[in-house]
């Protein structure tokens, strides 16, 4: 399941161009052109990620992002026309993570926003419990440990990177791709059948009564469930 962003952005032309490129890769997309509609409307979904232009109907970009909560969980993106250096710090002091000024290129968003997504993956792991119960199966992130049972699994690095990812994200889907990227990093080049290979290996060390904690999605990827046998 791909990551969900919100677009606040008032020019068509714009907002229609960004709706384009992130649904061509993969995003979960919502659209809103006024800035006092974006503030309620934040008030009741958690997007992962806002791209929120400056100068809006309604409410400013910066007024929304007063109003936005958790803002150490939301990803935002500033767009704005206007290059004063102050406009620039006043947004990232309220709480942007990037700031990008128009006309900007599409791929440079692209990139910015995965770079975004992945430093707050990062982060929510991080603040994740040590200690990890899923089902039958404890992980202990910090002395990267995981015991099946009673038996302590002798896993590679790898192994329990992924399997501390999945662990971690009870019921969240994972694509082969997102996997890759997470664990092994943006430049690895194995291919994602490497993903399934490593998937292979963690059923079969965590035995036949927990290797389904670690659930196949028919053509998209993996998750994992503390539930055994889970369709």
């Amino acid at each position: 399941m791909q990551a969900k962003i919100m677009v606040i952005e008032d020019e068509k032309a714009i907002a229609d161009a960004i709706t384009y490129a992130l649904k061509r890769e993969g995003y979960e997309v919502e659209v809103i052109d006024r800035g006092d509609i974006a503030a309620k409307r934040l008030g009741e979904t958690r997007p992962d990620a806002i791209i929120l232009d400056v100068m809006l109907p309604g409410m400013d970009g910066y007024d929304v992002l007063k109003k936005l909560q958790d803002k150490d969980r939301v990803g935002v993106i500033m767009l704005t026309a206007k290059e004063d250096i102050v406009n620039k710090v006043l947004g990232l002091e309220l709480g942007a993570d990037d700031y990008m000024t128009k006309p900007f290129d599409m791929r440079e968003l692209l990139a910015r926003l995965k770079s975004l997504l992945r430093r707050l993956q990062t982060a929510g792991e991080k603040k994740e419990s040590n200690e990890i119960q899923l089902g039958g199966v404890k992980v202990h992130v910090a002395k990267r440990t995981v015991i099946a049972g009673t038996q302590r699994l002798e896993l590679t690095p790898k192994e329990f990177d992924l399997m501390a990812l999945l662990a971690a994200n009870p019921g969240r889907v994972y694509e082969r791709e997102q996997l890759l990227d997470l664990v092994w990093g943006m430049d690895y080049y194995g291919g994602t059948r490497t993903v399934d290979i490593h998937v292979q290996r963690l059923r079969k060390k965590l035995g036949p009564q927990y290797g389904d904690i670690i659930q196949t999605v028919h053509g998209i990827g993996y998750r994992a469930s503390g539930v055994h046998g889970e369709s």
